[in-house]
């Protein structure tokens, strides 16, 4: 076997390696990012842990805050401890120290930890630090990778840390960029992610602008939700969309379809008084009724596929809600004992329920089974 076969083999594989390196890169569009890295750990029964690092944060905007945060995943695929910190989130200029305690026992894999950013503002983080205790009940350092950020941000890539919640898909939300920046105080450095151009707090209800204060407090609670589901599925790729749980269950992307159906009969409902024509039916019922139809229709597409048309049936739902006031909201449905305000309640009823149904679902997808290469024993000539 020649040299120049063993180089062509290699190349292909760091291609190989390369590009599913990239392919688990996503870049989403958000109101929050995060940063991480996995400990594995394990223990025979229930030990405390506690996590801590120096943080503050620069904003000008309400809502801006910070979080460290850990979360200790099962042997189950199932989550143990976990806290970010939104109960007290981290809003002081002023460098502190913080600290999530928590614990592991005898189900516990791995501990995930690290930090978050919401909305926009400039958010430190430095000197992390993770103490297991030991047998005698004294806390002991574990080591993390990068824990003083003294080994510089490059080209987005936070070295020792994942961009997300996960070290198998890096996740680099559009609105946050990452940086390395000295400190004033000692000289060394520290982590900055910066979050600009942020227009909607995913955690505030406010009444859109333009549109009557129900209306627009309606249209806000809609879109509110419809960025969750939007969060929940914009990373997946297509054998993850596709993925069925069961011969009973639906596909992902089955149910983003089924949300846009149902959205779609209520426009109808509400705005023109009336079911289904033909050419509508044709068009949503099979993502309106699911089930073995729907099995076998909705599979083999992107998952940006249902979101395009779930995206396009909330615009209409926009423009029609901007035609009406508070007092059409009121109004009760002629024949029917509830009001047009009931009804797109239930549109969001409706879509909070089935997004409970796709993050379970997520959680049940199973990891990809990775193809293994094998090189020839041959020695080279």
């Amino acid at each position: 076997m020649s040299l120049h076969f063993f180089k062509a083999v290699t190349i292909i594989l760091l291609f190989v390696v390369n590009f599913s390196t990239f392919s688990q890169t996503k870049k989403v569009s958000r109101d929050w990012t995060s940063f991480s890295q996995s400990i594995s750990v394990k223990a025979n029964k229930e030990t405390k842990f506690k996590l801590q690092a120096s943080v503050k944060v620069e904003t000008e905007t309400e809502g801006g805050f910070a979080g460290l945060w850990v979360r200790v995943d099962n042997t189950n695929g199932e989550y143990g401890f976990f806290d970010n910190m939104m109960d007290r989130p981290i809003s002081s200029r002023q460098w502190k120290k913080y600290v999530i305690e928590g614990y592991i026992d005898e189900h516990s894999k791995i501990i995930k930890l690290g930090g978050l950013c919401l909305n926009n503002g400039k958010f430190y983080f430095d000197n992390f630090e993770l103490f297991i205790q030991n047998e005698k009940g004294t806390y002991e350092k574990l080591a993390l990778s990068n824990a003083q950020f003294e080994n510089l941000v490059d080209n987005e890539m936070i070295p020792g840390w994942n961009r997300g919640i996960s070290k198998d898909k890096k996740v680099y939300v559009k609105e946050f960029t990452a940086y390395s920046v000295k400190n004033k105080e000692d000289k060394s450095f520290c982590l900055m992610i910066e979050g600009k151009g942020i227009k909607n707090n995913s955690n505030t209800i406010n009444a859109e602008e333009g549109f009557t204060p129900q209306i627009g407090t309606l249209i806000s609670m809609l879109n509110n939700l419809s960025r969750r589901v939007e969060s929940a599925v914009q990373g997946l790729d297509v054998r993850q969309t596709d993925h069925l749980l069961d011969d009973k269950a639906n596909r992902i992307g089955a149910l983003v379809m089924h949300l846009a159906a149902a959205e779609a009969y209520y426009q109808v409902y509400t705005f023109e008084n009336r079911g289904f024509n033909d050419e509508e039916k044709a068009k949503w019922q099979i993502g309106l009724s699911l089930g073995d139809k729907a099995r076998e229709e909705f599979k083999g597409k992107p998952i940006s596929y249902y979101l395009d048309v779930y995206k396009e049936v909330r615009k209409k739902t926009v423009e029609e809600l901007s035609k009406r006031n508070d007092e059409w909201l009121s109004q009760l449905r002629p024949g029917s004992v509830m009001n047009n305000h009931w009804a797109w309640f239930h549109v969001m009823e409706h879509q909070s329920s089935h997004l409970g149904q796709i993050l379970m679902l997520k959680k049940r997808i199973p990891e990809e089974e990775k193809e293994k290469i094998t090189l020839p024993k041959n020695k080279i000539d």
